[in-house]
């Protein structure tokens, strides 16, 4: 296969192993050492995307992370898809498949290509806000197409293959960036004898000198970075990470690195030693001094025709011929307002193919590379500039005239040349996106004609992001940053020797970033300035006559910026155009804030290991395996697994859930039944001032509960809400356990220590989760004592071992703790072992309790059984909007305590207050076959015109065996005072279903059964 770019020598690429790959369905070649973009190009690939709004075909423009136009969607099979990856970021590997993300039916001959022909005219910056609103009826066709042509690749739809890992990593100094700068503050750094990691985004270190021409010690630069690199490997104290992104700086030097292991290697992270590797690793960091040698990004010339494939930057040029051997065309146009772009030609003509001109916008040019392009014989023109390009899917011309640019018009006639390349240079903006994270504000500087970060506590910045850019200047910068940050850090600073360069010297830059056309703006050919979101100097325009004026809101409103790009090419030349259309200066105007993630980020390596069975481990208790073999059906409850039900085999088929459930509510209202009540949440509370912390935290009063007593308790949030709910028990005088329900356990103890920590630190009392320590077993009904009875050595006389008693002795042998609590309103215990000795207890009451018919029940019968009992259920029977008077539950608190319990004061509140607030009652349907659906809406009259107004909702819905009838709890307005009223249940099916409104207690309202 030819490579019709590729020159036969030069570049870091290896000849010697080439590599097939497909684009767009055409299989191509290139070299291992190329990225996906340097093959393409060296395959004379032109089109590689259509742009996101005006569907225009778009070609490589950079060389790296600032790449806007070459995103692509790699992957053949369904399975393997990875969407939204940069050409100029990935490694070209053998097999390597990837296809445009936009174009239809294909890229070359796109439909929506019309749309860019008069895209500008018709489709101006906010046209969405103003185009769609009208008519509504249309919004969902509307809506249709939008969705279908909005964002870029296609997330796929199967299970991500690859496996991500995460690693914790803590160091001294940290390097961001291996170009000069960071090489040399690495060195420096490392010969101190601290901890340091050096890290780098591109697939080999080395930065600006992998593709440089100037020489240390009289070498190859590129030399130097071996011997640099080579000398920090030998360093047991510094750790290199290649292929790693710096994606977010947060607060206190918490860094994260993006890794990437594998992706230069296949779409799925190969096997070794018979293990899948990480395909990226996410490196959180914290380190003492950060050393930012972050470079600086070229900005391209703003002209009209800009956006054709064969437009680049002159650095992308540059690097694409001296890093990997590739010409991107075949005659050159340099357009350029600095001297540094004349490197981009020069490498051009050494290459073999011709220069047509250089347009230089300064009047009187005089570096070292102007010079030499002169004796090169290279034309340059001399106060100009290329003010359009011409072509359609590859340039084909160009129009060079002279400008002036303060007035900022074109002086004279425009030439013609003819060309299919076109590099452009506009200067440098230096990448301060990592220094802005945190929120600080670049500052303005008119000698680099750019923004430089605003100091940030613990960070040192090296080399370009500080305007620098002589590479003497650059390496002596990284040396004073690495040793100062290694002294900060806590070592002894170790003077290095640096290599010896030459400082090249150049004329002063000018400031030029867009380009005037013979034309007013709005007129001339479209001038693009975010390439990536179709934003044009004529969008920025419009965005400031129609009355937007801050940088935020002209960001907002014509989408520059957004999506992938952040800014890395057009933020500066956006902001100038805003500011000359504004007539202030640019500091005036400001910048737009970076946010992480300075490149995107993988939902997976985010996420890590955290996925699968590790997201949501499964939690079961010491009784599981005995539920497994009995059968059990299980329901997630929070992380625990939890019985349901326990199905009986019966004539050959397994029982239904509804029998299972009507049979086991017989076995506890009529005999025994035993429930494995261990995901309970338990919290051990000790010190001398528990006490008066549960008077704090619970709504009724604690001082008085003696040591073997329990108490039944509400939390309220600071807004007066219930939270949750629970019992707990005075183990001495300041001892108490805790229980929460099972999926608020974790929360009750976070609240707790947050109180504890941030309102009351002076109490002395210490929160301990007790939940895995115990294994809960909860005997109920009215033949529990008798059973319970000849499995322990505790008197269980009503008398001697009252409700709500606690008692400690042993049962089946075992160190227990015995609480005689209900939550099915029968005569019940929970027995409270040591995990360990669960299955044995549980055993044991089974041996003894066939007599007794003893029948495990599930979680789906004890909610039938609290339900008959009016007990509500957190999170279930409430929803962060209900008051303990909204429950019925005025009991349950005490406004005469000396310090006001959590959520008190709320409860003064006019809302709280007022009479129709939605109460708990009970629902009886009229026909006692319907059990009314969970969440169904209250309705007081069904016939009333729509819509109907609604007046509460179901929240719990069973059947009871003991009633024979379908019962439920709900939330009624005014409900408390409507007893004995009819409602109509609104079902899904648009039927209505009566029933009455009755107290919440169905069964035994005076508690007689758990007392007896």
């Amino acid at each position: 296969m030819k490579q019709t770019n590729r020159l036969s020598r030069g570049g870091r690429i290896d000849r010697s192993q080439p590599v097939t790959f497909r684009f767009n369905g055409r299989t191509l070649q290139g070299f291992i050492g190329d990225t996906l973009a340097s093959a393409l190009l060296a395959n004379g690939v032109d089109v590689v995307n259509r742009s996101f709004k005006y569907a225009r075909p778009r070609g490589i423009v950079a060389a790296g992370a600032e790449e806007p136009n070459a995103v692509v969607q790699l992957g053949g099979a369904e399975q393997e898809q990875i969407p939204n990856v940069r050409a100029t970021q990935q490694a070209l590997y053998q097999g390597l498949e990837a296809r445009s993300t936009n174009g239809w039916p294909n890229v070359d001959r796109d439909l929506m290509g019309v749309v860019g022909k008069v895209g500008g005219r018709f489709m101006p910056p906010g046209f969405y806000y103003k185009t769609f609103k009208q008519p509504a009826s249309m919004w969902k066709t509307y809506e249709k197409y939008i969705r279908k042509g909005a964002g870029l690749g296609r997330s796929p739809t199967m299970p991500d293959a690859d496996i991500y890992d995460h690693m914790n990593q803590h160091c001294d100094v940290l390097v961001i960036g291996a170009g000069p700068a960071g090489l040399a503050a690495a060195l420096a750094a490392g010969r101190s004898g601290v901890r340091v990691i050096v890290v780098d985004e591109q697939e080999e270190m080395g930065g600006s000198l992998l593709d440089s021409v100037e020489t240390l010690d009289g070498k190859n630069a590129a030399a130097w970075v071996g011997q640099a690199l080579s000398q920090l490997q030998q360093m047991d104290n510094v750790q290199l990470l290649p292929k790693t992104t710096a994606n977010g700086y947060h607060d206190h030097n918490f860094v994260t690195l993006l890794e990437r292991r594998t992706d230069h290697l296949a779409i799925t992270a190969p096997l070794k030693n018979n293990q899948r590797q990480a395909r990226q690793r996410m490196h959180r960091v914290r380190t003492k001094r950060v050393v930012l040698a972050t470079g600086a990004h070229e900005r391209p010339l703003v002209y009209s025709g800009n956006d054709i494939p064969g437009n680049f930057l002159a650095g992308a040029v540059t690097t694409y011929i001296q890093r990997y051997g590739v010409v991107p065309g075949s005659s050159l146009v340099l357009s350029t307002s600095n001297d540094d772009g004349y490197r981009a030609a020069l490498a051009w003509l050494e290459s073999g193919r011709d220069v047509v001109a250089i347009a230089d916008a300064r009047s009187a040019p005089e570096g070292d590379l102007v010079k030499l392009a002169r004796q090169k014989g290279i034309r340059i023109i001399t106060g100009s500039a290329v003010i359009e390009a011409k072509g359609a899917a590859r340039v084909r011309s160009v129009l060079i005239a002279p400008v002036d640019i303060e007035r900022f018009e074109v002086t004279g006639e425009a030439s013609r040349f003819s060309c299919d390349t076109v590099a452009s240079s506009g200067g440098f903006s230096p990448v301060i996106h990592l220094a802005s994270h945190t929120g600080a504000r670049p500052v303005w500087r008119d000698d680099i004609l750019g923004f430089a970060p605003s100091p940030v506590k613990g960070v040192l910045f090296a080399g370009g992001v500080l305007g620098i850019y002589s590479l003497p200047a650059v390496l002596s910068s990284g040396k004073e940053a690495g040793m100062r940050a290694a002294a900060e850090a806590g070592g002894d600073a170790v003077e290095i020797t640096l290599p010896k360069a030459r400082a090249r010297v150049d004329g002063p830059a000018i400031a030029l970033y867009q380009v005037p056309h013979s034309k007013t703006t709005l007129r001339a050919p479209q001038q693009f300035v975010d390439l990536q979101n179709d934003v044009t100097a004529a969008s920025i325009e419009v965005a400031t006559r129609e009355g937007f004026e801050s940088i935020e809101h002209i960001k907002r409103y014509t989408v520059m910026g957004f999506g992938t790009d952040q800014g890395k090419l057009g933020n500066i030349n956006g902001l100038a155009i805003a500011a000359r259309v504004l007539q202030r200066s640019i500091p005036e105007v400001g910048t737009t804030v970076f946010r992480p993630n300075y490149t995107p980020v993988t939902f997976g390596a985010i996420v890590g290991r955290h996925c699968g069975a590790l997201f949501q481990p499964e939690r079961y208790t010491a009784l599981h395996q005995w539920h497994v073999e009995q059968g059990a059906t299980f329901e997630d409850v929070g992380q625990w697994k939890r019985p349901w039900y326990f199905p009986q085999r019966i004539g050959g088929q397994l029982e239904t859930l509804h029998q299972a459930v009507v049979r086991e509510c017989r076995a506890v209202r009529e005999g025994v039944g035993v429930l494995d009540a261990s995901t309970l949440g338990k919290i051990d509370i000790q010190g001398p001032d528990a006490r008066e912390f549960l008077e704090r935290v619970y709504t009724n009063k604690w001082a008085k509960l003696p040591p073997g007593r329990v108490r039944y308790g509400l939390m309220c949030r600071d807004d007066g809400m219930v939270f949750d709910d629970g019992t707990t028990s005075c183990l001495a005088q300041d001892h108490f356990l805790m229980t929460t329900s099972t999926g608020n356990a974790a929360t009750v103890l976070e609240w707790l220590e947050l109180w504890h920590q941030t309102e009351w630190p002076d109490l002395r009392v210490y929160f301990n989760s007790v939940t895995d320590h115990w294994a809960t077993i909860t005997l109920s009904g009215p033949k529990s004592r008798q059973l319970l009875a000849e499995c322990c050595d505790i008197d269980l006389d009503r008398d001697a071992f009252k409700f709500m008693d606690w008692k400690a002795g042993q049962v089946a042998g075992v160190p227990a703790r015995v609480f005689r609590i209900s939550f099915t309103g029968e005569l019940s215990y929970e027995v409270n072992v040591q995990a360990n000795y669960a299955l044995h207890v549980w055993r044991t009451l089974f041996e003894h309790g066939k007599r007794y018919h003893l029948t495990p029940y599930g979680t789906e019968t004890m909610h039938v059984l609290r339900a008959e009992k009016g007990f509500i259920i957190g999170g279930q029977d409430t929803d962060g909007s209900m008051t303990p008077h909204d429950l019925g539950m005025e009991w349950c608190v005490a406004n005469d305590k000396p310090f006001a319990w959590i959520g008190k004061r709320s409860h003064s509140r006019a809302d709280v207050l007022r009479e129709d607030r939605k109460q708990l009652v009970g629902l009886l349907p009229t026909d006692p076959r319907v059990v009314l659906e969970e969440g169904a809406q209250v309705v007081f009259d069904p016939h009333h015109a729509v819509p109907v107004p609604m007046s509460g909702h179901v929240t719990s819905s069973y059947y009871s065996p003991t009633l024979d009838s379908g019962f439920a709890l709900a939330v009624v307005t005014r409900g408390h005072h409507r007893m004995g009223e009819t409602v109509f249940l609104a079902s899904s099916d648009g039927n209505f279903t009566e029933a009455k409104i009755v107290s919440s207690i169905f069964v035994d309202p005076k508690g007689e059964r758990q007392n007896v």
